[in-house]
C-alpha cells in the first residue's frame, strides 16, 4: 500500500519510491474528486502542472496543494493507490484515509 502526507501548511509529501515510480518527470495535476485527491502525471515542466521538489537527500518529494484541498482537510498520513485505469494515484481524503502510521 502507497501512502503520502498532508501537512498542516498544505504541503503534499511523497515518499521518493513513489515520486520517482509514478510522477518521473517531477511534475503532476493535483484534483479533488469524489473525497480523492487525483494526482496525474504529466510530461514535466513544459506540459504544465504542479512541479515535485527534492525534500530530502533521500530524494522524497514535496508539492504545495493547499489551494486544490477541501476546507477542513485535516493533516496526516493518507492511504494512496495507483489506478491503472486513470494513470494516476489515487489518495483518500475521508477519515478513513487518515491516520496512517
Amino acid at each position: 500500500m502507497l501512502s503520502v502526507e498532508v501537512t498542516e501548511k498544505g504541503y503534499l509529501h511523497l515518499p521518493a519510491d513513489l515520486a520517482q515510480r509514478y510522477f518521473p518527470n517531477d511534475a503532476l495535476v493535483a484534483m479533488v474528486r469524489d473525497g480523492e485527491l487525483w494526482l496525474l502525471p504529466t510530461r514535466g515542466a513544459a506540459a504544465g502542472g504542479l512541479l515535485l521538489k527534492q525534500r530530502n537527500r533521500q530524494g522524497d518529494r514535496s508539492v504545495l496543494i493547499w489551494d486544490v484541498l477541501p476546507p477542513g482537510t485535516l493533516p496526516g498520513w493518507r492511504a494512496a493507490h495507483w489506478d491503472d485505469e486513470r494513470g494516476m494515484v489515487r489518495v483518500a481524503l475521508r477519515d478513513e484515509g487518515a491516520g496512517l502510521s
